[in-house]
């Protein structure tokens, strides 16, 4: 750790006894949100670098939204426990994640016209091309 600011942190969060690796996973976090703001100390930047941070890794690193969240958790971990200028809850960035699918659903008419579709295949299939009945005919029952 070549980072004064970073060896400060290191020895605080053992000071408070946290894990090894939540260390670890802070730490990197921390530093990446510095390279991220061109080594600009965090005691300078506020919630807006927080917010464009976050945002950025959802956008442009596609983060899933676990990431974004131990991400977040280690900036609320710098600015409210070693910083002591705690984030507001309130913060607009964009979250990561899955855009949510909406269900298809159809409406009776929608039911009706592929119910008569498919009874009509059904026929045609009876019926067979020239004298052929097709094998699908026993499956559409």
């Amino acid at each position: 750790m070549k980072s004064a600011f970073l060896l400060s942190l290191y020895e605080f969060m053992l000071q408070k006894r946290y894990a090894k690796r939540t260390i670890q996973t802070y730490l990197s976090w921390i530093a990446d949100f510095i390279r991220f703001h061109q080594y600009s100390h965090p005691d300078k930047l506020n919630v807006t670098h927080v917010e464009a941070y976050l945002t950025h890794l959802a956008v442009k690193r596609k983060t899933a939204a676990s990431t974004q969240a131990t991400a977040l958790n280690a900036l609320v971990f710098l600015y409210g426990k070693y910083l002591e200028k705690p984030l507001p809850e309130d913060m607009n960035f964009l979250n990561s994640g899955r855009e949510r699918k909406l269900p298809v659903v159809l409406t009776q008419q929608e039911v009706k016209a592929l119910l008569a579709r498919v009874s009509q295949q059904h026929y045609l299939l009876q019926q067979g091309a020239h004298g052929v009945v097709s094998p699908l005919s026993s499956l559409l029952i």
